[in-house]
């Protein structure tokens, strides 16, 4: 969808993935790092590409930090159900959520939940901010 222009969650396109905005925002800011290239794991990646992407993933969580006004963030890079390389980038805030500790604690169906999406006017704002906030720290690409 990030290819053809159709994803609306896009923000923007750096050397080694492409950032987006999660589409359900329990945690609000949380974001995605999507690795553009193919992979299972990160040890995969060539040596110098690694490198890029793991430094831009710290660049783009330092957008989220700063876009969403964070007190935490909470880095993961998952994969169990599915095979391509992904950051997912969790601003945290004190009492964020009923139980302290990792976000995957919270009830999947209230994280998960219709009501928690973003209308199209937040999700722009989000959007928005973010990129100005990544525009700040590096060179960026929209679609």
């Amino acid at each position: 969808m990030i290819q053809n222009g159709t994803n609306p969650y896009f923000v923007a396109e750096l050397e080694t993935g492409f950032v987006v905005i999660g589409d359900h925002q329990y945690f609000k800011g949380y974001t995605l790092f999507l690795s553009k290239q193919h992979k299972t794991e990160l040890h995969f990646l060539e040596s110098e590409v690694k490198k890029t992407f793991l430094h831009e993933m710290s660049i783009v969580a330092e957008a989220v930090y700063n876009a969403f006004n964070a007190e935490k963030l909470n880095y993961e890079l998952l994969g169990n159900g599915d095979s391509h390389l992904h950051w997912h980038l969790f601003p945290r805030r004190e009492n964020d959520s009923p139980v302290k500790g990792p976000v995957w604690w919270v009830d999947r169906k209230e994280m998960f939940s219709d009501k928690i999406r973003p209308s199209q006017d937040e999700l722009e704002a989000m959007k928005n901010r973010l990129f100005a906030e990544l525009s700040k720290l590096v060179s960026v690409t929209i679609r």
